[in-house]
């Protein structure tokens, strides 16, 4: 079974020395849901909501998230993005919208939690622009899609059944 990195042999948390790792291109991908009532998606979607544009303001806070993960997540590095991506489809079937978030550096240490953040953030964002309206929607999944680059290889999330 693979050890805790943020443990030290003390049983104390650190952050983990990336020194001397080798620098390759990291790359990670993650998604969250929104779900909510259809008349919240609609308002959403032809852009009647009073506050305006809940998308390209979910977009932007989850770029800005990923870019200040280090400062929300203990013992998270900071880290040189060179790409933020924070996509956002509305998923009138499920009344939903789903959230997928790209990042990528070439660095020392991988992105997972980045992308997390940066999807994580933008649901909370449409939660926050939409409360006036319903409070009871529903956030998450919130799951890493895949990631490469790295020591610890490739990894890749099953499908999802809905």
């Amino acid at each position: 079974m693979s050890q805790l990195t943020h443990i030290n042999a003390a049983g104390e948390a650190h952050m983990v020395d990336v020194s001397g790792k080798a620098e390759t291109v990291r790359e990670a991908r993650a998604e969250a849901y929104v779900e909510m009532q259809a008349t919240t998606l609609e308002m959403i979607i032809d852009g009647s909501h009073h506050k305006g544009d809940v998308f390209a303001t979910a977009r932007i806070a989850g770029i800005q998230a990923a870019k200040r993960t280090w400062e929300l997540i203990p013992l998270c590095h900071p880290l040189m993005l060179s790409k933020v991506e924070v996509n956002l489809q509305a998923q009138p079937e499920h009344n939903r919208v789903r959230i997928e978030s790209l990042c990528r550096l070439t660095g020392k240490t991988g992105v997972e939690m980045e992308a997390l953040t940066a999807a994580s953030v933008a649901a909370l964002t449409i939660y926050d622009m939409c409360k006036a309206v319903q409070k009871d929607m529903v956030i998450g999944p919130v799951r890493l899609l895949a990631k490469s680059g790295g020591k610890s290889g490739d990894f890749k999330a099953g499908e999802r059944h809905d």
